[in-house]
């Protein structure tokens, strides 16, 4: 018979790699972009989820509301998801780039929290341990005033907007850690196309009603900002479907653990193209949350290897 090509060693961890590298990209061009609310940059992007997932809904015939009883799983995962979309390009345009990237690394920890207290996984010492560090460093980086002082230096404009800044990065995390809990409850009965579809209707409507409200919508007047526009819903789609198929030919410990390249690009983009130097409190809080992070997949990788082999035998 015939062999099967073996699957080039470390391809995944290189899809990883450059999916975080788009990812940091797109969030750069985000940064540079002027005249646009961060709802609005949401919304555009959004709309460019649709018009690439909508052939997919067609071609695989998987229908535009899914299963009955799946629905309203559906319906949450796109509101959260799309909220932590627009938190996180929020507290990208008002705070440095490398804290709000090392703030969303925190996302595997609470969805271990959030998986213990909604669908009853187990949740150890070591698993409190992590939240613990993770939380040290976003103290590190939110810097508040009546631990560290009034003078707080290395941010970006005001210290009011750094504190709004750190608290959409937060709560965009913890969105996005609900996310993928209620993604572990629906499992594999929802084809992919269908979850992003919710995703990117619920969070247009979202966008629409918030712009409305807040009197922000306007096309882009500079023909740069409209290119970043384009550059970053092309680069977003691109290291979505490069971190797809990491995870398809490589464990999720790894890609995890490989991710964090996420945080080294922010701050070496942040330092060449924003010009913006990385404070030693940054640093110190990126080590405590790329460490707790990382020290969570790894256990998460470790438990279902041995549970794999149990399974084995």
């Amino acid at each position: 018979g015939t062999k099967k090509k073996a699957a080039c060693p470390g391809l995944g961890l290189f899809y990883t790699v450059l999916s975080a590298f788009l990812f940091s990209l797109a969030s750069l061009f985000l940064k540079k972009i002027e005249d646009l609310h961060a709802v609005e940059v949401s919304a555009l992007r959004c709309i460019f989820q649709m018009a690439f997932v909508l052939p997919g809904l067609i071609y695989y015939k998987t229908g535009f509301l899914g299963p009955k009883d799946k629905r309203i799983f559906l319906f949450f995962r796109g509101l959260l998801g799309s909220s932590a979309m627009i938190l996180l390009y929020y507290a990208f345009q008002v705070m440095p780039l490398a804290d709000a990237t090392v703030i969303t690394f925190s996302s595997p920890v609470f969805t271990s929290l959030l998986a213990w207290i909604f669908l009853k996984e187990k949740y150890s010492i070591w698993d409190l341990l992590f939240t613990l560090f993770t939380v040290t460093g976003v103290v590190l980086i939110a810097r508040p005033p009546f631990l560290f002082g009034s003078n707080v230096t290395g941010i970006e404009g005001s210290y009011t907007n750094h504190l709004k800044g750190t608290i959409a990065a937060i709560a965009s995390t913890v969105s996005a850690a609900s996310t993928f809990v209620i993604l572990r409850k629906v499992g594999k009965s929802v084809h992919y196309f269908l979850s992003i579809w919710y995703y990117a209707v619920i969070g247009l409507i979202a966008c629409i009603i918030a712009l409305f409200v807040m009197n922000e919508w306007r096309l882009p007047y500079c023909g740069k900002d409209r290119v970043f526009l384009i550059l970053i819903g092309i680069l977003g789609l691109g290291g979505q479907i490069f971190l797809t198929k990491a995870l398809q030919i490589e464990k999720a410990g790894p890609v995890a653990i490989m991710k964090t390249m996420d945080v080294v690009f922010a701050f070496i983009l942040q330092i060449l193209f924003l010009n913006h130097l990385p404070t030693w409190w940054t640093v110190g809080g990126a080590l405590c949350v790329v460490a707790s992070s990382s020290g969570t997949a790894i256990r998460k990788w470790l438990q279902s290897s041995k549970k794999a082999k149990q399974n084995e035998i």
